[in-house]
């Protein structure tokens, strides 16, 4: 039976399911699995400029509530879960697949379907031992930063989103939440929150006061921002073989990727002819040089910035 098309769009906030597949019953078998994951989630959080409004790591499931900002959530979800599997697999020393399918995603529609989605993620802890009666001290669920009792290790939430329907008082919005969240947890919506797992597609999407970046930019825009940014006028990113500009070259190809919204195939031709794997591997080398170089970290928030106001 063909797939179906995934329902995505530039304004869509998602509910992301991910869970492993039937043979290998723990997608994450300790802390360390949980770690690497989020570590992942925040690297291509760098990369694509996707926001998170919630998540929660279980030992053979994950949720994720992911604001994409325009980007593609195929793309982001893709990247993630490859990258968990190659080192999942070479940790325990298995091949094949490790996630059920493909990723589930649903559109989330409204207010109150995203406030309780964000009680049903984070009350996902309740039927781990030792966390029944206290869900707000399970460590990889964001629910302890959501009332400030944990901090943020990873750098990836966005807690004020949520918060801001409760109150603009970051206290009264904390204990509202909390409220919420004691109370509804067995509500008629979290239920069919719950009841809702094969994730029908949807057609709506959620419009809010959110700041979507549309990623229409075009490749000769990058190209030349990229230049000025480095201060390497004099490099010519289409020249296949050269070697002498590879920072220059691995930036442009991961902002084409990210603000351009390029196919691995759309950079391989504009940038003379690459392989797709040699298009995959500037791209990451293009991600470390975010995280590894100071002076390149914001080069995408900076072009962005640039280039809408």
């Amino acid at each position: 039976m063909p797939r179906h098309a995934r329902e995505k769009g530039p304004e869509c906030m998602y509910h992301i399911m991910v869970r492993s597949i039937s043979d290998t019953p723990l997608l994450f078998k300790n802390d360390a699995d949980k770690d690497k994951f989020l570590r992942l989630v925040k690297k291509y959080q760098e990369a694509y400029l996707f926001r998170v409004y919630g998540y929660c790591l279980m030992d053979n499931h994950a949720h994720l509530i992911i604001d994409a900002q325009g980007a593609d959530i195929s793309r982001i979800m893709h990247g993630i879960n490859q990258s968990y599997a190659q080192y999942f697999n070479l940790k325990y020393n298995r091949r094949g697949h490790l996630f059920q399918d493909r990723f589930k995603s649903k559109i989330i529609t409204d207010e109150r379907y995203l406030i309780a989605l964000s009680a049903y993620i984070h009350c996902n802890p309740k039927d781990v031992i030792n966390f029944t009666n206290k869900i707000e001290k399970y460590k990889y669920s964001s629910l302890g930063m959501y009332l400030g009792s944990m901090r943020d290790r990873f750098a990836i939430l966005n807690r004020g989103f949520i918060l801001n329907m409760f109150s603009r008082n970051l206290s009264k919005a904390k204990k509202l939440y909390w409220e919420y969240i004691c109370t509804h947890n067995t509500s008629e919506k979290v239920i069919e929150i719950a009841a809702d797992m094969e994730f029908m597609d949807e057609k709506a999407d959620y419009r809010s006061e959110r700041r979507v970046i549309i990623r229409s930019f075009t490749p000769p825009e990058v190209v030349d921002f990229v230049k000025h940014y480095i201060k390497d006028y004099d490099s010519n990113i289409i020249v296949k073989y050269t070697r002498t500009n590879m920072e220059s070259k691995s930036l442009s190809a991961l902002l084409l990727r990210s603000v351009c919204d390029m196919t691995q195939k759309d950079i391989c031709s504009f940038m003379g002819n690459i392989s797709q794997s040699h298009a995959a591997k500037l791209c990451a080398r293009g991600i470390e040089l975010l995280r590894k170089k100071s002076e390149y970290k914001n080069i995408i928030t900076d072009f962005v910035d640039r280039k809408i106001s």
